[in-house]
């Protein structure tokens, strides 16, 4: 059992530091190289682990070497995985990652690999463990039938949802009316609603259409502009929190979703959670890698209680 369940993926995060991208048919020579843990549910589930959350990772694995990463990582940090499977036809998925050495700024590739595999089937037979949980979290890595099923079961059941609609597609809005929570950036919010985020009154009409659409409560994040919040009550945009130099956007925002549903589960009202979230994901910044960079307890309490 856990308080938090995270639906989504584990890839090996292979990520190249350069000036800027090659175009078709160049080579470049990079910077930098490096071979890590990623994935957007492992990284979430990281990220509230390593803040002290009872949270637990549902999803499935390959037999290979990325899989011995991915199992040495929850050890290390206290990710539970009662509920991951080993899947012995498809290999742990994989992603590239471009990381401009100039801004910080990243671009990815993803291959989810054996987590794309997690079925309906794999839900439900885990419907005991996320009826008793407190919030159940996705994002769009898994398929989005698996994701819309696991968000509606849960949902019936009583218990938060939040989804991190990520990569950036559409969605229908029946599954948009299961989560209490819906957390975009400015891409997947504009490729939910057509709307380009330029600006916080572009974040105001996306986020509110998507209160229209079904959404519980909608919180756009905007990178080093903060987030945008909206319930269908209040609505208000919450200034950025600005830690130290910014060096690796890469996880940023799965150290926010992770972080706010920490914050949730420890019963923070939902605004004081983005802010909360917030200064996770600044701290994450400073630092290189994906799930490497999320910030623990300590680090975060204490800069949050200087506010």
């Amino acid at each position: 059992m856990a308080d938090i369940i995270i639906l989504g993926v584990f890839v090996a995060d292979v990520a190249f530091r350069a000036k800027r991208q090659p175009t078709i048919g160049e080579t470049l020579i990079g910077e930098d190289f490096k071979l890590g843990p990623g994935g957007k549910g492992s990284n979430q589930a990281v990220a509230a682990a390593r803040l002290g959350a009872d949270v637990a990772l549902l999803t499935r694995l390959g037999d290979d070497t990325f899989a011995s990463i991915a199992n040495d990582l929850w050890k290390e940090t206290g990710v539970k995985t009662g509920m991951v499977m080993t899947d012995p036809n498809h290999p742990t998925g994989a992603a590239y990652i471009f990381i401009d050495t100039q801004s910080g700024e990243n671009a990815i590739i993803v291959v989810p690999g054996a987590g794309m595999k997690v079925s309906r089937g794999d839900i439900d037979s885990f419907k005991n463990e996320i009826s008793t949980a407190s919030i159940f979290m996705a994002q769009l890595e898994t398929s989005e039938d698996t994701t819309f099923y696991g968000l509606k079961l849960a949902k019936e059941c009583g218990v938060t949802t939040i989804l991190n609609p990520a990569p950036a597609v559409p969605i229908p809005d029946e599954m948009i009316s299961f989560c209490d929570y819906l957390i975009p950036n400015e891409t997947e919010a504009a490729a939910l609603t057509g709307i380009e985020i330029n600006n916080k009154s572009d974040a105001s009409r996306a986020a509110h259409m998507l209160i229209q659409r079904g959404a519980g409560t909608v919180i756009i994040t905007l990178g080093g502009d903060g987030a945008y919040f909206d319930d269908g009550q209040v609505n208000q945009h919450i200034e950025p929190i600005h830690y130290g130099k910014v060096v690796d956007t890469t996880g940023a925002g799965d150290s926010f979703c992770g972080s706010f549903a920490h914050a949730l589960s420890k019963k923070f009202d939902a605004i004081e959670a983005v802010r909360f979230a917030s200064v996770a994901a600044s701290i994450s910044v400073t630092r290189f890698g994906t799930a490497l960079s999320m910030p623990g307890r300590d680090e975060v309490g204490d800069y949050f209680n200087q506010l």
